[in-house]
């Protein structure tokens, strides 16, 4: 079994397990030989094999033949009310601190029937969503909103990590939504042998439209020894980066920097500081 199970996020839709290892996998060894060479943690003998891979996009699949493209022809006019609208104000207030090629949202002229419409427009400045379209970023939107509304989302998600879970495991890599699914599973199987969690460009720290919808609710702490939770200053996914102050004083934020892909899990896997705590897991030895 694996020694270290990795869990991906959204805009995973169209891929598969064996993708996500390909990129994954050299990307996490890569980190732990980045965090050997600065003399940040010994060479943790960690092998691809020792790595499982958990994947869950395909439950986002659209059912059927559509001629429209990848995904749903979303628009602004698709975002719900509530959670939806939300979130996406979030992301762009978030932005728009951290990117000055975003204009920043006006309280004062924003109106229900157009604020959707409005973030969506300021966002396509972002400089982290050049390649991203109305559509796709609705997509992703909606994939965060079906986890915590559509229990067979959250179950297919939840079963495959938990399927991934072996005795020889003891690091768990997490990545946006990942870090959802993850902390939900240990909180739920106290018993399972993982010692430590890394959670990368993680939203768990997000009031009322995440924190507050886990199972369970805000401020439990997973099963786990350490908790290493690495963000960017400028992934605005991670609209609270201080996971401390929701967890507790346990939790060890990291900031680094990934450059203008601030939310790519490449970036965040092979960085030194996300070698080192994966490392800290595998040196530590069972609990």
């Amino acid at each position: 079994m694996a020694r270290v199970v990795a869990v991906h996020g959204i805009h995973n839709t169209y891929a598969s397990r064996p993708q996500m290892a390909e990129s994954w996998v050299p990307a996490l060894l890569g980190g732990l030989d980045n965090a050997a060479q600065a003399g940040l943690a010994p060479a943790a003998g960690l092998t691809a094999s020792e790595v499982a891979c958990v994947f869950y996009g395909d439950v986002f699949r659209p059912q059927g033949k559509r001629l429209s493209g990848d995904i749903p022809p979303l628009t602004a006019d698709d975002v719900e009310e509530g959670p939806e609208t939300d979130l996406l104000l979030q992301w762009w207030a978030a932005a728009a601190r951290i990117d000055p090629a975003v204009v920043a949202p006006d309280a004062r002229t924003l109106g229900p029937r157009t604020s959707a419409r409005k973030a969506l427009l300021a966002l396509a400045g972002a400089r982290f969503l050049a390649n991203v379209s109305e559509r796709l970023l609705v997509w992703w939107l909606k994939q965060v909103t079906s986890y915590f509304t559509d229990p067979a989302v959250r179950a297919a998600a939840r079963d495959r990590f938990a399927a991934a879970i072996g005795d020889d495991t003891r690091v768990v890599v997490a990545h946006s939504l990942g870090s959802v699914v993850a902390y939900e599973a240990l909180c739920a199987h106290p018993r399972w042998p993982v010692t430590d969690l890394v959670t990368l460009g993680s939203p768990l720290g997000v009031p009322h439209l995440v924190t507050h919808r886990l199972d369970p609710s805000t401020g439990a702490w997973p099963t786990v020894e350490r908790w290493t939770n690495i963000t960017d200053a400028g992934d605005f996914v991670a609209l609270q980066p201080l996971l401390r102050t929701v967890y507790g004083e346990r939790v060890r934020d990291v900031e680094i920097s990934n450059g203008l892909g601030a939310h790519q899990v490449e970036r965040y896997l092979s960085d030194r500081e996300t070698g080192a705590a994966v490392a800290a897991g595998l040196l530590a030895g069972p609990a």
